[in-house]
C-alpha cells in the first residue's frame, strides 16, 4: 500500500537473495516485463489488490524459484494458466481467491496436464463459478483444490463438482465461509459427483440445513482417510457405516443433538471439538482409535476414566481440557499406552482420594491447570515414572505450601507451578528432579529467593519467579543456583532497594545476562524509590547512610550519657555553681542541721536551745524555719542550706537512715564537703544503732568507721562532753574578735570527743 503505479525495468535487480516480496495493496498500472528480473532466491510473491486483470501479462515466467504466488482479490476474468507455469517446477500454491473467474475449460489446465509431477494447491473461493466443463481435471493431480462461497445455486454446486471428474486430489475444501454465505438449503445428495474424483483429505464449512440420510452425504467419502466438518448442522451421525475407511475424523463447532455414538474400526484420530449443545458424554466404540481430542465441549463425565468409556485400549492421546465436570472413578484401566493427558480448564473431582494416575507408566505429557484441586493427597502423581512436563498452574495446596509430592517424577523436564497461592516450599519439594529443565513459579506469593529450593535441580536452564512477593534473597543463598540456569525471571515483584540487601541489589546487576528483563525489575520501597528500577540502585548511597548512622548513633549516644549524668548529679552540679557563686563570701548560717523529722522535738528542745542561747550562741540553718516559701525543697536544701553555712550537723537514727530525704541531704552534704575546702561534716549519733541496719548505708557506715563523731548521752556527765565536743567543732574555722578567739582556743581544749 506504498501507492505504487509502475515497475519498470531491473528494479529488484541485485536482490539475488530476497524470498519473499508482498505488494499488495498496490494499483500497479504497468509491469515491465524485466521487473522482477534478479530475484532467483524469491520463493513467495503476494500481489493482492494490485489491479492484476490476467496472469497472463504477469512476468514471473523466470522465477523457477517460486513456491507460493497470491494474486487475490484483483480482476482476473480467465483461469487460463500462461505456458510459463511450465517454468515454475517449484510452484506449491496458487491463490486465485476473489477474482472474477466464472468459467474453467480444459485448454484453461493444459499446462497441468503437462506437468504431472507438480505439487500445487489451487484456492478459487470466491470467485463466481458457473461452469467446469467435464473432463478439465481428467488425470490431473493436484494437491489441493479449495471452493468456497462460489456458487449461486445448489444446482450450480452439483454441475461443477461433477466437471471435477477424473481429479486425483489430495486435499478437497468445500462449502462457505462464515461471512459468506450464498446458499441456505442443502440436498444430501450434492456431494454424489464426488464419486468420480479420487480423494484423500475432505474437508467441508458452514453448510446448513441438510436433509435426508448421513448414508447419502458421505456416500461418496468412505475410502477418504481424512473428514473435516466445520460448522455443519448434521443433528447426528449415528448412520455412519463401520465400513467407512475413516481414519482422522475432525468435527469442530458442528450442531448436534446428542454426542455422536460412532462405530467406525478404522479410526484413529478423532478431533470433536467446540461443538453445541451437548452437555454428556455417551460411550463409543473405536477399537483402533489412538488419538481422541474432545476439548471446549462443556461435556460431563462421570467415572472417567477407562477403555470402555472409549472402546479402545489403544488410546495415545487423550484431551478432555475446556469441559465441565471430570469425576476420576477408575485409575485408567485399559488405557496404560496413554502418553498424552489434558484436563486443563475442566473440573477434576476425586482427585485426592486414591492414586488416579497409578497405571500410566508411560505417560508423557499430563496438564491438570485450573482444575479446582485443592491438593491434600501426597500420592497423587504416584506411577507417572515416565511424565516428562507437568502442567498444574492455577490450583491450590493445603496450607499453600507445596510439599514432597514430586518423589517419582525422575524424569520430568518441565514443571508448571504458577498461580497456585503459594506461600512456602518444602525444602525437599524438588529433591527428586534431576531432569528438570524448566520451573515456572511464577503468580504466587512467595517473599524470598531461597536458592537452597532450586539446588538439586542440576538440569534446570529456566526458572521463572516473576509476579511474587519477593524482596531479596541472601547472599550466600546467591550462591546455590543451579549452574546450567541461562534464563532467570524476578520481574513483577517486591524488591526492597534498601541497604540492608545491598549484596542482593549488587547481584542483579551483575547478572543482568542471567536476568531476563532485568530492566523492569522495579523497587517497592522505601517510599523515594518506589517504582524506580532496581539497576538504579547505588551502593555509595549505603557507604554514606553507613558513616552518618555511625555519627548519628555516636552523637546519640554521647547525648544520652550526658543526659543521664547531668540527671543523676543535676543537684551536684547545682551545688558546684553554687560554690563557685558564694565561695568567696561570709557565711549566713554557722551549720546547716539535717535530721529526720521525727527526731524534731530532739533537735528543738535540745540541739537549738543549747547552742543558739548558749555562749557563744552559734546560727543553726532549720528547714523548718529558714527555708523560702514557693522554693522548690531541693533547692532550699541546696541554696539556702549548704551554700549559706559553714558545717554540717548530721543527726544520725533509725529514722534518718531510713528516710529518702535524709539520704539525699548526707549525698548532697558529702559533695559540699569535697567542693569547700573549708567544709565539714558533724555526725551526732542520737542512739544506739544495729550495725545490720546502718551497713544497708554503705558509705554512712564507712564514715561512721573511720572518722569521729559525737554520741548524745541524757546523763550529766554525757551531756557535758556532748555539748563541749560539739561548740569545739563549730568553733573551728569561725572567724571572731581576738577575744573571743583566745576565749573560744580556751574553751577547746577543755572539750573532750567521744568516739
Amino acid at each position: 500500500r506504498c501507492e505504487i503505479k509502475i515497475i519498470e525495468d531491473d528494479t529488484f535487480q541485485g536482490l539475488n537473495h530476497l524470498s519473499t516480496l508482498i505488494l499488495t495493496g498496490n494499483p500497479i498500472q504497468s509491469l515491465a516485463w524485466g521487473a522482477f528480473s534478479g530475484l532467483s532466491s524469491l520463493r513467495k510473491l503476494v500481489a493482492v489488490e494490485t489491479n492484476l486483470v490476467s496472469l497472463h501479462d504477469f512476468p514471473i515466467g523466470h522465477l523457477r524459484a517460486l513456491k507460493e504466488l497470491n494474486v487475490a482479490h484483483n480482476f482476473i476474468h480467465s483461469f487460463k494458466l500462461p505456458e510459463y507455469f511450465s517454468n515454475l517446477p517449484n510452484l506449491e500454491h496458487l491463490d486465485l481467491s476473489n477474482n472474477k473467474i466464472q468459467n474453467i475449460c480444459y485448454e484453461d489446465v493444459k499446462v497441468l496436464h503437462q506437468m504431472p509431477l507438480l505439487n500445487l494447491s489451487l484456492d478459487l473461493s470466491l470467485n463466481p463459478l458457473g461452469f467446469i466443463e467435464p473432463g478439465t481435471f481428467k488425470e490431473i493431480k493436484l494437491n489441493g483444490l479449495t471452493l468456497r462461497s462460489n456458487f449461486n445455486s445448489l444446482h450450480v454446486m452439483k454441475t461443477c463438482i461433477q466437471g471435477l471428474a477424473g481429479l486425483k486430489i489430495n486435499r478437497l475444501v468445500l462449502g462457505e465461509f462464515k461471512n459468506e454465505r450464498k446458499l441456505k438449503i442443502f440436498d444430501r445428495s450434492f456431494l454424489e459427483g464426488l464419486c468420480n474424483l479420487t480423494i484423500e483429505q475432505f474437508r467441508i464449512a458452514y453448510l446448513d440445513e441438510f436433509s435426508g440420510d448421513d448414508r447419502v452425504l458421505f456416500n461418496c467419502l468412505a475410502n477418504v482417510s481424512v473428514i473435516s466438518l466445520l460448522s455443519i448442522s448434521l443433528g447426528s451421525l449415528q448412520a455412519l457405516l463401520k465400513d467407512f475407511r475413516w481414519q482422522h475424523l475432525e468435527i469442530v463447532n458442528c450442531d448436534f443433538e446428542k454426542f455422536p455414538a460412532l462405530k467406525l474400526s478404522s479410526l484413529k484420530k478423532f478431533v470433536f471439538t467446540d461443538n453445541k449443545d451437548i452437555s454428556t458424554f455417551t460411550e463409543f466404540q473405536l477399537p483402533s482409535l489412538q488419538y481422541l481430542d474432545l476439548k471446549r465441549n462443556h461435556l460431563s463425565f462421570k467415572g472417567c476414566c477407562s477403555h470402555t468409556d472409549f472402546g479402545t485400549t489403544n488410546l495415545k492421546h487423550l484431551d478432555l481440557s475446556f469441559n465441565d465436570v471430570i469425576t476420576l472413578g477408575s485409575n485408567f484401566v485399559g488405557l496404560e499406552q496413554l502418553e498424552h493427558l489434558d484436563f486443563q480448564h475442566s473440573t477434576l473431582k476425586q482427585i485426592n482420594a486414591f492414586s488416579a494416575f497409578l497405571s500410566l507408566r508411560n505417560l508423557r505429557y499430563l496438564d491438570i491447570s485450573y482444575t479446582n484441586i485443592r491438593i491434600v493427597f501426597h500420592g497423587i502423581f504416584t506411577g507417572l515414572v515416565s511424565l516428562q512436563t507437568l502442567k498444574m498452574a492455577g490450583n491450590s495446596f493445603q496450607n499453600n505450601l507445596l510439599p514432597d509430592i514430586f518423589t517419582e517424577l525422575t524424569n520430568l523436564t518441565v514443571l508448571d507451578l504458577s498461580k497456585c497461592q503459594l506461600e512456602q516450599v518444602s525444602q525437599t519439594a524438588f529433591h527428586s528432579l534431576p531432569s528438570l529443565q524448566v520451573l515456572n513459579m511464577s503468580h504466587n506469593k512467595l517473599l524470598s529467593l531461597d536458592t537452597f529450593l532450586y539446588e538439586p535441580l542440576h538440569s534446570l536452564r529456566i526458572l521463572d519467579c516473576s509476579f511474587n512477593r519477593i524482596m531479596a534473597s541472601k547472599e550466600q543463598e546467591l550462591q546455590n543456583l543451579p549452574r546450567n540456569l541461562t534464563w532467570l525471571n524476578l520481574t513483577q515483584n517486591a524488591f526492597a532497594c534498601v541497604c540492608e540487601h545491598q549484596s542482593f541489589l549488587q547481584w542483579v546487576k551483575d547478572q543482568r545476562q542471567l536476568l531476563v528483563g532485568a530492566e523492569q525489575m522495579m523497587c517497592a520501597e522505601p517510599l523515594d524509590m518506589k517504582d524506580m528500577p532496581v539497576l538504579s540502585f547505588r551502593n555509595a548511597t549505603c557507604q554514606m547512610s553507613k558513616m552518618i548512622i555511625s555519627v548519628s548513633v555516636v552523637t546519640v549516644l554521647l547525648v544520652s550519657v550526658v543526659g543521664v549524668l547531668v540527671y543523676k548529679f543535676y543537684f551536684h552540679l547545682m551545688l558546684l555553681a553554687g560554690c563557685k557563686k558564694y565561695g568567696r563570701g561570709e557565711s549566713t548560717y554557722d551549720a546547716f542541721v539535717i535530721y529526720s523529722s521525727q527526731d524534731e522535738d530532739w533537735v528543738r528542745n535540745e540541739l537549738v536551745k543549747n547552742l543558739e542561747e548558749g555562749v557563744p550562741a552559734f546560727q543553726l540553718c532549720l528547714h523548718y524555719r529558714d527555708f523560702i516559701p514557693g522554693v522548690a525543697i531541693a533547692a532550699n536544701i541546696i541554696q539556702e542550706g549548704f551554700h549559706k553555712s559553714r558545717k554540717v550537723i548530721v543527726v544520725v537514727s533509725q529514722h534518718f537512715i531510713q528516710s529518702r530525704w535524709c539520704i539525699f541531704e548526707y549525698e548532697i552534704a558529702q559533695t559540699w564537703q569535697f567542693l569547700s575546702s573549708r567544709a565539714g561534716i558533724i555526725f551526732i549519733v542520737l542512739q544506739k544503732l544495729e550495725k545490720s541496719l546502718l551497713r544497708q548505708q554503705v558509705e554512712l557506715y564507712r564514715l561512721l568507721s573511720r572518722n569521729t563523731y559525737l554520741e548524745w548521752e541524757d546523763s550529766v556527765l554525757g551531756r557535758h562532753v556532748f555539748w563541749r565536743g560539739l561548740r569545739k567543732a563549730l568553733l573551728a574555722g569561725k572567724p571572731t574578735s581576738p577575744e573571743g578567739t583566745a576565749d573560744a582556743e580556751t574553751n577547746a581544749q577543755e572539750v573532750t570527743t567521744s568516739t
